[in-house]
Parts: structure tokens; C-alpha cells; sequence
């Protein structure tokens, strides 16, 4: 299944140059538009800064997290996996959990327990990353579910201590 889910995003690439750089754009680039506006909106507009600091260390423990685990699962990226599969763009570690997917599934979770009309935007922005991510051949969905999953659970039990 997990392989079938893949090659659905994948298949949505490589049909235009513009669309190829729209999924680039999303995987690539999109992640420190959201990070940005993250930090703008917790910290200047709503004034929350110990949220705002809550938020991001969250988010930095998670992907920390997803750093090290992914030398210790050594699981391989489709581009790697499968014969038939070139990506939009080239990452050359490990590819579960996906620390991208960590970062902003940390980061959304974070959000939306300090606000939660903020945070379902920001769970669309983490989904949007993730399909891109699979979308642009550098992950399988697993990788990026794992991280997702990862990500949420640090901000959980971040927020119970």
C-alpha cells in the first residue's frame, strides 16, 4: 500500500515543468514560508512569545529526533528504493522519519493546541509539504506519516510537562 500511495503522488510530477516547480516550491521552499509566518504570527501578532518558544522547541526536538533516527532505521529514498523513480531534487541521507514532516507535524500540533483556528491551517500547510515531499520522489508516505506521528507526539507530551 505503501507503495501504491507513492506512486499516486508521484505520477503528478513530471507532467509539466510548471507543475514539477509548484511541487518544488511546496517541498522545498514553502516550509520556511510557514515556519516564517509561524513565528510572525505567535510573536508579533498575538504577543505569545512563551508560546511561540513552546512552538518552536517542539518542532526543533522533533526534527532533532527525526535527525538521528533516520541513521539508525537507514531506510532508503524511493529514488534509491526503486529503479524507476528520479526525484524533482536530490537528498542524500536517510529518508524515515521524514524530518521535514517531524518539524512542521510537531509545529502544527504545537499550534493547535495553543490556537486552534491557527492550527488547522497549519496541519493543511504540514499535509501540503508532506503530499509535495512524496509528490517530488524524496520520500515514501510512510516516512512522511512516521514524522507526522513523531512530530505530534513530542508537542503532546511537550505540552504535559
Amino acid at each position: 500500500m505503501n507503495r501504491e500511495i507513492f506512486y499516486f503522488f508521484y505520477n503528478l510530477a513530471n507532467r509539466s515543468p510548471f507543475f514539477d516547480q509548484t511541487i518544488v516550491f511546496f517541498a522545498v521552499y514553502f516550509p520556511f514560508i510557514a515556519a516564517t509566518l509561524a513565528a510572525v504570527l505567535f510573536g508579533f501578532y498575538y504577543k505569545k512569545r512563551r508560546e511561540l518558544i513552546f512552538i518552536f522547541l517542539a518542532a526543533g526536538l522533533a526534527w532533532l529526533i527525526a535527525y538521528f533516527l533516520k541513521d539508525f532505521i537507514a531506510s532508503g529514498r524511493p529514488f534509491v528504493s526503486l529503479a524507476d523513480i528520479s526525484s524533482l531534487f536530490l537528498k542524500e541521507s536517510y529518508a524515515f522519519p521524514s524530518g521535514h514532516a517531524a518539524f512542521f507535524g510537531a509545529l502544527a500540533v504545537a499550534i493547535f493546541l495553543n490556537h486552534r483556528q491557527a492550527g488547522y491551517v497549519f496541519i493543511i500547510f504540514a499535509l501540503l509539504i508532506g503530499a509535495a515531499r512524496i509528490a517530488a520522489g524524496v520520500h515514501f508516505p510512510i516516512d512522511i506519516l512516521g514524522g507526522f506521528v513523531l512530530g505530534a507526539l513530542v508537542a503532546y507530551f511537550m505540552r504535559k510537562v
